[in-house]
């Protein structure tokens, strides 16, 4: 199917790993023009030569926690490859604590590290996708948001805020011709979820493979999410095939939270 998306302009933030590179990825393979972002200069790079065989991706270092440097962003992306058409959300992870761990620093953090990472980049784009009246965004965020992990509570919080702000957003700009829509992966096969994989199977004393076994025993659809997985719905929704869906928040989990 083609999705319509060829030369549109794509930024990616979060976009030298996990889900975020997948975007880039299944974007390039679109024909669009892809921007990268991250504050590590060295996963751009890595992730510069696997997107090769897609196609180019233009890279950007930059430290989204700073507002100043989400609108030096988007002029530098405007600047290379034309107007944002698409902003893909995917930068910033909250940490986990032990709830014995918790204090007012681990809250500033969380919001630091996920919430305002993600408000700094739309802050950056939204006026400028406003004023062409076209645009459309996707927030990655996350199943914490609905749940109460008690080992992710501030990035909980963190992600519950974006799903509100994605909803009352989609709201204001929707008349503007602008979309914004969300997702929240469960368990995805990145490098993050790898982490805490090996943390559970040494706390259990089993091996990485047993962790991983028991841990998608308990998600409906027998297995976590691959990166991909996710980067399919986002490049859906970025689409014009979803033309009439804004303020969307999508569970993508396997079935594993019986929330609604």
């Amino acid at each position: 199917m083609d999705l319509g998306l060829k030369n549109s302009v794509a930024l990616i933030t979060g976009g030298s790993r996990g889900i975020g590179l997948a975007c880039a990825r299944l974007f390039l393979e679109e024909g669009a023009r892809v921007a990268i972002a991250s504050r590590s200069k060295e996963h751009l790079k890595e992730a510069a030569k696997t997107l090769a065989p897609s196609g180019r991706a233009a890279v950007f270092v930059a430290d989204l926690s700073r507002i100043e440097d989400a609108a030096s962003l988007a002029g530098r992306v405007e600047k290379q490859l034309g107007d944002i058409d698409v902003l893909i959300n995917s930068a910033g992870a909250a940490k986990r604590y032990p709830p014995e761990a918790l204090d007012v620093n681990a809250w500033h953090a969380a919001m630091d590290a996920k919430y305002f990472t993600y408000v700094h980049a739309l802050e950056a784009v939204l006026p400028r996708m406003r004023s062409r009246r076209r645009g459309a965004v996707v927030n990655i965020i996350g199943m914490g948001g609905k749940i109460a992990g008690p080992s992710h509570l501030p990035g909980g919080a963190a992600n519950s805020a974006l799903m509100l702000a994605t909803v009352g957003l989609a709201g204001v700009h929707g008349k503007f011709g602008v979309r914004i829509n969300a997702i929240n992966p469960g368990q995805t096969m990145t490098d993050r979820v790898k982490e805490v994989l090996a943390q559970e199977a040494k706390s259990r004393g089993v091996s990485e493979a047993k962790a991983l076994e028991d841990m998608q025993a308990r998600v409906p659809l027998g297995r976590f999410a691959q990166p991909e997985d996710v980067a399919y719905l986002a490049l859906f929704l970025a689409s014009d095939k979803a033309s009439y869906l804004t303020g969307a928040i999508i569970s993508m989990d396997g079935g594993a939270a019986a929330v609604i």
